[in-house]
């Protein structure tokens, strides 16, 4: 019998999935526009911003992720997590090149200084937004579902990236991105929104019924890193190793993709180009939770894979706009649905009353492995790419398709593992049978 949801956890589900992905979204995938207009950055420059957040994200996760297991409390971290979350991405409208000049005088470049405090700020807002979402709300997503579950939850929780680029990129498009005023307006926009989430989920997230663990803070830590509990659990960690793969592969172009669209492919309006590529993902990735559901892991994991795989192929052969569409369209899709697939198969395989425990685990796979690998293999490829001249003398690079060759050959790479994990799952199945016949 499948476990029936609440109304009330589906609202805060979707509420706080939403807000935190929206927030997300415009820290992974606009952060570095956000320093590529405004300060000239380079490919390095947002190779190292997008793997310091990395490192911040999975340090934080490890910490604040233990910490909640040891107190018992999930609501306290995230509701906590968020309105610091949202105070710390209004702290961006102070990252402009007058008010640095202003403040460092003697600097030889506001734009060097101003990409610094960016990587600088942008780890402080992570260490907030971990605790609350990578840490805490993860952890309460697991506590508060069940293996009968846990697919439709973890569909609705992976669509609401896509969900979250659609609204980023309808809101930004009232926005001109070449002006520093518009990234102070839309600073403040989405801090308040992501503070203002915090504050009611004061009033609607409910804490599951959970014990504290009684064992040391630092043995919590540490848990999910000691030898025996990778023996204990030889599924879950195999899951996570490929999920590490799966994730260097979206590394390796997400932070270059929007620039692109826009400065390599010349696509101006691209967000009305992508919004109906992410509508379509969005609908499959929520009906693909359900999917895993009835027909597990392998044949979704398969499926999600293959869809990544085409886009990564279509995007490296074709530059015009139907077929950017359609590749777009397989790479949203798979990228989505496996992370419905994979999340979902991470939380059946978790230990129960451990969740916070492997927050870290799951964040090293997610985000920190990924976000250090993936983007430095992206900006290796781009070596030498072409360059353009700004207004100003300087340069900036131009991103080419060889970031989904590359990603391609990340995916091929994850296959021999893939295997591994489905012939493991097969086998207590087929031994089954064996005993019954």
């Amino acid at each position: 019998m499948k476990t029936k949801l609440t109304a009330r956890f589906m609202w805060a589900l979707a509420l706080f999935s939403l807000i935190g992905q929206v927030a997300w979204v415009v820290e992974n995938m606009y952060f570095n526009v956000f320093i590529y207009k405004m300060f000239n950055a380079s490919e390095n420059d947002i190779a190292l911003m997008v793997s310091a957040s990395a490192v911040a994200a999975t340090l934080t996760t490890v910490l604040m992720g233990a910490l909640s297991d040891k107190i018992g409390k999930r609501k306290l971290f995230i509701c906590g997590g968020y309105i610091a979350w949202g105070l710390s991405i209004t702290a961006f409208t102070l990252l402009r090149t007058d008010i640095i000049g202003a403040i460092f005088p003697m600097a030889a470049s506001a734009s060097a200084v101003a990409i610094t405090l960016t990587i600088v700020l942008d780890c402080v807002m992570t260490f907030f937004g971990s605790t609350a979402n990578d840490a805490a709300f993860n952890a309460w997503v697991t506590d508060s579902t069940d293996s009968t579950n846990r697919g439709t939850v973890e569909g609705v929780n992976s669509m609401m990236p896509l969900v979250a680029i659609l609204v980023v990129f309808g809101g930004f498009m009232f926005f001109d991105l070449e002006q520093a005023g518009s990234w102070t307006a839309i600073f403040i926009i989405i801090g308040a929104v992501v503070l203002a989430v915090g504050i009611l989920g004061l009033f609607l997230i409910k804490d599951p019924d959970i014990t504290p663990t009684k064992t040391g803070y630092f043995d919590n830590i540490l848990y999910g890193f000691r030898p025996s509990t990778v023996k204990a659990n030889p599924m879950l960690y195999l899951m996570l190793a490929a999920f590490t793969v799966f994730n260097i592969s979206i590394q390796v172009f997400m932070p270059y993709l929007i620039i692109y669209y826009e400065v390599s492919l010349g696509m101006t309006d691209y967000v009305l180009i992508m919004a109906p590529a992410i509508i379509v993902a969005a609908v499959a990735t929520f009906f693909w939770g359900k999917v895993y559901d009835k027909k597990g892991f392998s044949f979704s994991a398969v499926i999600a894979l293959c869809s990544l795989a085409l886009g990564y192929i279509l995007l490296l052969f074709t530059k015009t706009t139907v077929p950017v569409f359609i590749g777009s369209l397989f790479i949203m899709s798979g990228y989505l649905a496996g992370m419905a697939v994979f999340g979902s198969a991470i939380r059946d395989y978790t230990p129960v009353g451990k969740a916070g425990m492997f927050q870290g685990l799951r964040i090293f796979s997610q985000v920190l492995i990924p976000g250090v690998i993936g983007p430095f293999i992206g900006s290796l490829v781009l070596k030498n790419a072409d360059k353009i001249v700004n207004n100003d003398g300087t340069q900036s690079f131009i991103p080419n398709a060889s970031i989904f060759l590359a990603a391609l050959i990340v995916i091929a790479v994850l296959v021999p593992l893939l295997v591994l994990v489905i012939q493991r799952i097969r086998r207590p199945r087929e031994n089954k049978r064996e005993e019954g016949e």
